[in-house]
């Protein structure tokens, strides 16, 4: 119902970073210096493949959610809210020498999305820490 148009700064930038976030308070990333946007990377203790494998199968899991890129080291989902169908954008991107895994989510409609981006992203940190605890 409302699931906007995908946006066309998804992906890896230039940069090498993922897209800054917009000055709404609707999304957060890993890779942004600013409190309101800021989120931890997730951290991983085995190889990246593993963490990535990891993170897929997390994601898969998850409900009303599509994933549209998956490669070795970036992982691009979408996830579509139960009640109104809004869709957010979720990217995921490997940085090995740090051993973490750097996360965008942002909501492609509206100004507040209620922390639920931000929840989405602690969530999932949680379901990886669990499974990298019972590996």
């Amino acid at each position: 119902m409302f699931a906007g148009t995908r946006p066309t700064n998804v992906g890896v930038q230039s940069s090498g970073q993922l897209a800054p976030c917009p000055s709404s308070p609707n999304c957060v990333n890993s890779q942004a210096q600013d409190a309101e946007h800021a989120i931890e990377p997730l951290k991983y203790s085995s190889t990246s493949q593993e963490a990535m494998a990891n993170l897929k199968q997390i994601v898969q899991e998850m409900e009303k959610t599509k994933i549209i890129v998956d490669t070795d080291y970036y992982l691009y989902a979408e996830f579509q809210s139960k009640l109104m169908g809004f869709v957010d954008d979720v990217e995921f991107l490997v940085d090995e020498g740090a051993n973490v895994i750097n996360v965008r989510s942002a909501s492609r409609l509206g100004k507040s999305d209620l922390g639920v981006n931000r929840k989405r992203i602690e969530t999932i940190r949680a379901k990886l820490g669990e499974r990298q605890s019972n590996a």
